[in-house]
């Protein structure tokens, strides 16, 4: 679960409510839709400066690393590009708002965990059903059918998604060094429970777990050990189905038979002092990277991330603990470039993120930086890696635009995890297409019927059961208050619909 401060629970409502209200206008005239027309030649006799949007928060040198990319760019293509960045502090909030202030830009990363079929469906992005085939042919061409279903809504293309495989695997991320008196396991929640207790009676100036207004994770990542799938396909969603059922019926957490187990143990975490009393409006998202805590529950990249930004630590030992008990694929849209609907210059943008994702020089200098400077290539027994330079700010750190990740040009990271690559041959050899949650992976929610009830339902669930799911509030009553304030918001409206779509996209199998 995402967590924030009351402020901004209260603006992220209002934002989804005026996203919601969006005129339709990337649909009307589609630029590049199936009603757009022909489409003029792309002209590069003209300078041009494409305005692009990703999380981060700006790292070392930019300045010069960006030089160093719009040179090349430049050169090869008569166009720069100006890259503005969504703190992470804040992104959650201004993502939405960024698309629904009308401002004008043209490309821009963005993910299922951002909501992006319910943004494509209220007009945030560009149809580009017809321009990403004319002019980002090769990246279009690369594209699988499950990729192109992921990213097609209500029957129109809106992103061209990841090539990069990623993983639904997540579980704490920790520090190995921190206790003593223990025998290493990290495979479940008991596991995790006795490593928080001997955190805190060794470490009793270490957090055990981070809470920020980003998140703990912990309810997400108790669904997930139980085999729970979230209809969204990503964290931050308040209905669930379960993957193992032929027919499976989307339920709540006041329904599901296991949420009283879990209160009861988020109760015993938060009396026990595991985590912050001020969780919801702390905006420190670091602290287990910078040793303020002990345990950051997140996906596989994110530690591989930890682990090689502890190498100038060597006392630490970071390791990862997987709680997923149906590891599957996460949708191509896990990770995705998009049009802005209000962009005025499409067929260029995509041109240029063809040319970055298939011309290797321009795609060190926008994922890596500057070679020498932010990284150097090495090679291991034939094979290349790209190793971070100390002292600079993460490879990762500098291009979060995530989606830009191909098989070929991004490099594995030198001083990774000696076993990661093992444990995800280990996932790619248990995932079947059609299997377990694999099968839900293209199933999109379609929230224009319900709309009304929806947007209300997310006000309520942010409410209600932000501050339970850290037992800030009564478990028992909070539980049933929880309950109340949801059904009064419609979420049997909610889910008589998304269970209707569910069903429908079952039979089309």
């Amino acid at each position: 679960m995402k967590m924030l401060s009351n402020l901004s629970k209260a603006m992220v409502v209002a934002v989804l409510l005026l996203s919601m209200s969006l005129p339709l206008y990337a649909r009307g005239a589609q630029s590049g839709g199936a009603s757009g027309g022909a489409l003029p030649d792309l002209d590069l006799s003209t300078p041009m400066e494409i305005i692009m949007y990703y999380t981060g928060d700006k790292p070392a040198r930019q300045d010069e690393l960006w030089a160093n990319f719009n040179r090349l760019a430049r050169a090869k293509m008569n166009t720069t590009l100006k890259i503005n960045m969504l703190p992470s502090a804040d992104y959650r909030q201004r993502y939405p708002i960024l698309f629904a202030s009308g401002e004008v830009f043209d490309l821009a990363y963005a993910a299922t965990w951002l909501d992006f079929p319910q943004l494509a469906q209220r007009g945030a992005f560009m149809a580009i059903d017809q321009l990403a085939p004319k002019y980002a042919p090769i990246l279009y061409g690369r594209q699988s059918a499950t990729a192109r279903k992921q990213a097609t809504v209500d029957g129109h293309l809106y992103s061209l998604p990841s090539l990069y495989a990623t993983y639904s695997a997540y579980g704490p991320i920790f520090r190995g060094d921190l206790v003593r008196g223990w025998d290493g396991r990290m495979e479940n929640f008991a596991d995790l429970e006795r490593y928080l207790a001997l955190v805190k009676a060794q470490n009793p100036e270490i957090e055990p777990i981070q809470v920020s207004s980003l998140g703990s994770e912990i309810d997400d990542l108790f669904l997930y050990n139980n085999g729970i799938y979230p209809t969204k396909g990503s964290t931050n969603d308040f209905l669930f189905l379960d993957p193992a059922q032929s027919s499976p019926k989307i339920f709540t957490y006041y329904e599901w038979s296991k949420t009283p187990e879990f209160l009861s143990m988020i109760e015993r975490w938060n009396n026990a002092g595991y985590y912050s009393k001020s969780g919801l409006a702390d905006t420190d998202n670091f602290k287990m990277r910078d040793g303020k805590a002990a345990v950051y529950i997140h996906n596989i990249d994110t530690w591989e991330g930890y682990y090689r930004n502890a190498q100038n630590r060597p006392n630490w030992d970071v390791r990862w603990g997987n709680f997923v008990s149906d590891v599957s694929n996460m949708a191509f849209t896990q990770d995705t470039c998009v049009v802005a609907a209000s962009s005025k210059n499409p067929g260029r943008a995509l041109a240029l993120y063809d040319r970055i994702m298939s011309d290797e020089e321009l795609y060190r200098a926008f994922y890596f930086g500057i070679e020498g400077v932010t990284y150097n290539i090495r090679e291991v027994s034939g094979q290349k890696f790209v190793e971070q330079i100390p002292g600079l700010a993460g490879i990762m750190e500098f291009t979060r635009m995530w989606c830009a990740r191909t098989p070929e040009f991004f490099l594995p990271t030198f001083g990774a995890p000696p076993n990661i690559n093992e444990l995800k041959r280990g996932f790619d050899s248990r995932i079947k297409d059609g299997v377990g949650a694999q099968k839900f992976r293209s199933f999109v929610l379609d929230t224009t019927p319900i709309q009304t009830e929806y947007a209300n339902c997310i006000n309520a669930h942010q409410q209600y059961w932000w501050p339970l799911e850290l037992a800030y509030v009564d478990v028992r009553t909070g539980l049933a208050e929880y309950e109340r304030q949801m059904k009064a918001a419609g979420i049997e409206r909610v889910k008589t619909e998304l269970q209707r779509q569910l069903d429908r996209y079952i039979a089309s199998l």
